[in-house]
């Protein structure tokens, strides 16, 4: 059987009408969809009337999960990835299968769309010409505090 391919998909971050026609035909025609809530995503399916099975694939999937998709994939399989909202593995979970799919010599495409970074940039009125982004920051406490000093002093 031919290998198979991961599809990284970026969903809408607020709007469902927000996705792309890419996305959409890939989410219709993939195999499955390994999806960081099921039942966000499936909100976003039911929308377009796409039907593709899904899978949950989320932060907590551990190495045994990572193992049984990469072989699906080897075996011939289509999936897309997709966050509860905007681009998987960045702030989200899915750069362990990315890491894995890579070793394996699984195809892996990145489907690109809306982004709360450049959304938040365009809005800031900042230049744009150069900018740092962080993720997300520890919730409170020390580490907090840490983590704002330690931007604060980089001078990019």
């Amino acid at each position: 059987m031919s290998a198979g391919k991961l599809s990284i998909v970026a969903t809408p971050i607020g709007n469902l009408e927000d996705v792309t026609m890419r996305a959409l035909r890939t989410l219709r025609e993939c195999d499955c969809v390994l999806a960081e809530d099921t039942r966000r995503t499936q909100q976003l399916l039911a929308r377009y009337e796409i039907r593709t099975p899904l899978k949950s694939f989320h932060a907590h999937s551990d190495a045994r999960v990572v193992e049984a998709r990469v072989a699906e994939l080897r075996e011939g399989r289509w999936y897309a990835l997709v966050s509860d909202a905007g681009t998987p593995v960045v702030s989200d979970p899915g750069a362990d299968l990315i890491a894995a799919c890579l070793e394996a010599g699984v195809e892996i495409e990145a489907l690109p769309g809306p982004s709360a970074v450049t959304a938040a940039l365009v809005l800031s009125g900042l230049r744009s010409d150069g900018f740092r982004f962080v993720g997300f920051l520890p919730r409170s406490g020390k580490r907090r505090r840490e983590a704002l000093e330690a931007i604060a002093k980089d001078r990019l």
